[in-house]
């Protein structure tokens, strides 16, 4: 469930900041009189992680001074578009705990008006048609220690390009059979100012304006311009475009627009083991290395959601990693903190048991059951208490025991005692084992004098395991989710895809849950004790209930943080 940002629940504020420090000097300065942000996506996939930062900073800033951020649909490559990725990008922004309220736009919305700016361009001498093929133009363009060269078609006339233009948007001409670029300067050091394409043409289906169209601006010329129509204050990005900057000031100095918005950029989001391409993500769900954008391992907001991270956490992360000028990688144990600082106040505790072994206490009473009592979380007793039911079999895990082990293995081995969660003291007595010398069983007896965990005579144990009852625990399937790269910088040697992590993913059928966990409800998030943060995943049924794992609980960023190392 989305929970929406205000000062009373918690805010997306990262702090002072250089974007929140010039946005302050603005209006200070009378530069600005009030603040209008956007969030431009483009409709061509799911949000990512990279994404959370710009909506926590886009959004946040408008919130925090008072003003207003749009969302806006940079719509203009209609080949790549669909209605999916719109309605995606609406929901993840929510669940994030944002709104535009009224204002919701497309760049598809303007475009009428940039066509007319296009055509103001032709006429004042600062765009032409050329029909330079798009390889013979990629050589024309020279190199980063190359000047490029003039296209042979440069030096049309206006009456001549504009003629060519009307006829280009009457679709009198083929994909690719020419552009319209800005008439700049081929010499320049900055290769985006290298006469770029304003225009290309695309006979392709747009998802809100049909057929209408078959050329669209490029991300460069509407993007700047959008900006303009809105009265966007500050047009904050990464900082990719920083390059790009010069080019968005000359088409803003170049047209009769109705504002005149800056462009500040940021360091993108980098995290260890995490790729955040929208190509490269497209690229993983295309050919099946996943199993949609959603899947748990997926750095997509919709994939955070199904793994049961809660947006909260995704907020706190941001805030954390701050905004800077320079990029950088942030270990990815630093989100799961943020992960396991949210989920643990809230998650209330059930046990399961991942891999079972069953323990079969002699001593108790056979066909006799009871219930104990399980508090739901240590540290809030308003969550209440839970009854689970205690027998003469119950399971445990089997890392818990060992039959031969090592110096300072506390839990289960032959003669040990040790305590059950809410239950009682049990000492191993005895091995069970196949025919292939696999422990299937143990059998153990108990004190019956530590009902709750404690000894009358004050002797003490040096583990405590969880368990559940053979007589009522519940089968579930347990998904454990990893890294889905196994390096920290996938792709470093030249190949994304062969860094995939084949263990990314562990299937665990045949787990025993206790009773309360049967019928929990999609996205419901809970902590198996000693385990890790679960959600209930859509694909469980009633008979046989579905979880994903979110995090573990061992906190590695905690150890970085305390020890430096």
């Amino acid at each position: 469930m989305a929970d929406t940002v205000t000062a009373e629940t918690g805010t997306a504020d990262m702090g002072r900041d250089f974007i929140r420090d010039i946005i302050q000097a603005d209006l200070d300065a009378g530069r600005a009189a009030s603040v209008v942000t956007r969030f431009p996506p483009e409709p061509n996939g799911f949000l990512h992680l990279g994404h959370a930062k710009s909506i926590c900073l886009n959004f946040g800033v408008a919130r925090e001074f008072g003003g207003k951020c749009h969302l806006r649909f940079d719509d203009t490559n209609p080949v790549k578009e669909e209605q999916l990725f719109i309605d995606s990008i609406q929901r993840d922004v929510r669940w994030l705990g944002f709104d535009w309220g009224e204002n919701l736009y497309y760049a598809s919305d303007y475009f009428e008006q940039l066509y007319a700016w296009a055509e103001h361009l032709i006429e004042t001498g600062h765009a032409y048609v050329d029909d330079t093929p798009p390889e013979a133009m990629r050589a024309q363009r020279g190199t980063l220690t190359e000047p490029g060269q003039n296209s042979p078609f440069r030096y049309r006339t206006p009456a001549e390009n504009l003629d060519l233009f009307r006829r280009m948007r009457a679709g009198e001409f083929p994909n690719g059979a020419c552009v319209l670029r800005a008439k700049i300067d081929m010499t320049s050091g900055n290769m985006n100012l290298r006469d770029p394409v304003l225009y290309r043409i695309l006979h392709a289906h747009h998802p809100r304006t049909g057929d209408t169209w078959c050329i669209y601006p490029t991300y460069d010329f509407a993007h700047g311009q959008s900006d303009a129509i809105e009265g966007i204050t500050h047009s904050v990005c990464t900082l990719e475009f920083e390059d790009h900057k010069p080019l968005y000031d000359w088409l803003i100095g170049h047209l009769p627009v109705p504002a005149q918005p800056k462009q500040y950029e940021f360091a993108r989001l980098n995290v260890s083991y995490t790729v955040l391409s929208k190509r490269i993500l497209t690229t993983l769900v295309r050919d099946g290395h996943v199993s949609g954008w959603d899947d748990p391992r997926m750095p997509t907001l919709a994939g955070f959601r199904r793994r049961g991270v809660p947006p909260a956490a995704l907020r706190e992360f941001v805030s954390r990693v701050g905004v800077a000028r320079a990029n950088s990688v942030v270990d990815v144990a630093m989100l799961d903190s943020a992960i396991r600082d949210t989920l643990n106040p809230v998650a209330p505790r059930r046990m399961a048991v991942l891999r079972p072994l069953k323990l079969i206490i002699e001593n108790y009473p056979e066909g006799q059951t009871e219930t104990l009592e399980a508090i739901n979380h240590p540290d809030h007793p308003a969550l209440g208490v839970r009854p689970i039911t205690f027998g003469r079999e119950i399971y445990v895990e089997q890392d818990d025991f060992m039959e031969n082990p090592p110096k300072k293995f506390y839990r289960l081995s032959p003669g040990k005692e040790v305590r059950l969660r809410y239950g009682y003291f049990v000492t191993c007595r005895e091995i069970i084992k196949d025919d292939a010398g696999q422990v299937t069983a143990l059998r153990c007896t108990y004190d019956p004098a530590t009902k709750g965990g404690n000894a009358p005579d004050g002797r003490k144990v040096q583990a405590t395991l969880h368990w559940v009852a053979a007589a009522d625990a519940v089968e579930a399937e347990v998904r454990l989710y990893t890294h889905l790269f196994a390096r920290p910088d996938p792709g470093a040697d030249g190949d994304v895809m062969a860094d995939i992590n084949p263990a990314s993913l562990d299937v665990l059928t045949g787990c025993l849950v206790e009773p309360a966990l049967a019928s929990a409800a999609t996205d419901t998030t809970v902590q198996f004790e000693r385990t890790g943060y679960f959600v209930a995943d859509p694909d469980g049924i009633r008979e046989r209930p579905v979880f994903n794992r979110t995090v573990g609980l061992r906190d590695t960023w905690a150890k970085v943080q305390a020890t430096g190392r």
